[in-house]
């Protein structure tokens, strides 16, 4: 076989026109083929863009991961004071319902009722004037009737369809913490849940707070606070179902103590709670929750309702104790949205160019040379 020596031609030197490759043999026997394998070529074309999405991964995937490790300030409720005069709405309706159901005025104080039939029967509101005295849920309409005849009344308004009233009340500092049942006279509207109370707080204006329950098992807020700087301080807590599940807001009786699911049976046997109020299982059911706190602390309170405590239906009541803060983020390029934004953008190329890099062994491909030689 002659092969030329000399300089090049113009056209170039081509491997399949100066060499009969029919001719050649391979190195240890081995035959030379036009379809040599591609993988080693691939690999070495797609090894800089895999580092390359590699690195921008590993910079987009911590900063969008440490996302969900920032905390999360919790929704404070803030007490504040109650008011020397109490002018509230009593709206009677035909579920047959009072709407408030319970009402709270502090002691030596005077509180207006004004009453609105709202429904298309009669209904009366009917003041128990003995503290303490309970309607038994198994009265006969007659029975109510001998109920309110043997324990007086502070109030016994009645009101037909579409009307409106009112009802003043007085009640002295001897009557702090002393609570009164009212209820509808009309037959089986008491049986049908047509009853309420009225809870005097205490003989000096204390503090009032708002809290709700929800059928996802927790208290909104789950963190209230309540400034005093005298004790002891009377605290009522308003306590409002949002959802259609009964509930209770149960007070540890003991500052810094921390109930668990397993233990506060057994805590509230030997401790009594501060308070114990049942939360009707109607959507905007309410329900105060009136105590006296006797120093400064943080108190716990839970719902003693099956199941709920060990679901996370609890919350701290911080008294005369500031509600500490958060910590800041560890990280401000965690913080900052544009930044979140930018590693979430980067993270997303990585990945294209990872898989662009494993299917085409190169990302543009390179284009071919004159020869058709790839």
């Amino acid at each position: 076989m002659n092969v030329p020596v000399g300089p090049r031609s113009e056209q170039g030197y081509s491997y399949t026109i100066h060499i009969n490759r029919t001719q050649v043999n391979a190195p240890l026997g081995e035959s030379v083929t036009d379809g040599s394998s591609r993988v080693p070529r691939i690999l070495r074309r797609a090894l800089p863009w895999f580092v390359g999405s590699l690195l921008l991964a590993s910079i987009g995937l911590p900063s969008v991961a440490g996302l969900s490790l920032l905390p999360v300030a919790s929704e404070v409720g803030v007490a504040h004071p109650l008011t020397n005069a109490e002018n509230v709405t009593v709206n009677l309706t035909d579920n047959p319902s009072f709407a408030p159901q319970f009402l709270a005025v502090p002691a030596g104080d005077s509180i207006s009722v004004h009453l609105v039939n709202v429904g298309s029967y009669s209904h009366t509101f009917t003041l128990s004037k003995t503290s303490g005295a309970r309607l038994s849920a198994a009265l006969s309409p007659t029975g109510v009737y001998a109920f309110f005849g043997a324990n007086g009344t502070l109030a016994n308004v009645s009101l037909s369809a579409g009307e409106q009233g009112w009802a003043n009340l007085t009640f002295t500092t001897s009557e702090g913490f002393d609570s009164f049942e009212f209820a509808s006279v009309v037959p089986y509207q008491f049986q049908s849940g047509m009853w309420g109370f009225l809870n005097v707080t205490s003989e000096v204006p204390g503090l009032a707070l708002s809290e709700n329950t929800t059928d996802s098992l927790s208290f909104v807020p789950n963190v209230l606070s309540a400034s005093t700087s005298h004790y002891p301080v009377v605290i009522a807590v308003l306590v409002t179902n949002e959802g259609s599940f009964g509930h209770t807001f149960t007070l540890a009786s003991q500052s810094n103590v921390t109930l668990s699911p397993t233990n506060f049976t057994t805590y509230f046997a030997s401790h009594p709670p501060l308070v114990n109020s049942n939360v009707p299982a109607t959507p905007g059911g309410t329900a105060w929750a009136n105590f006296t706190v006797a120093a400064p602390g943080v108190y716990q309170y839970i719902c003693e309702v099956s199941g709920h405590f060990a679901n996370g239906m609890y919350g701290l009541l911080y008294v005369g104790v500031p509600v500490p803060t958060l910590p800041p983020a560890p990280s401000t390029a965690i913080v900052e949205g544009w930044v979140l934004a930018g590693s979430a953008v980067l993270l997303g190329i990585g990945v294209v160019l990872t898989a662009s890099a494993a299917l085409f062994g190169r990302f543009p491909t390179r284009p071919n040379s004159p020869g058709g030689h790839p």
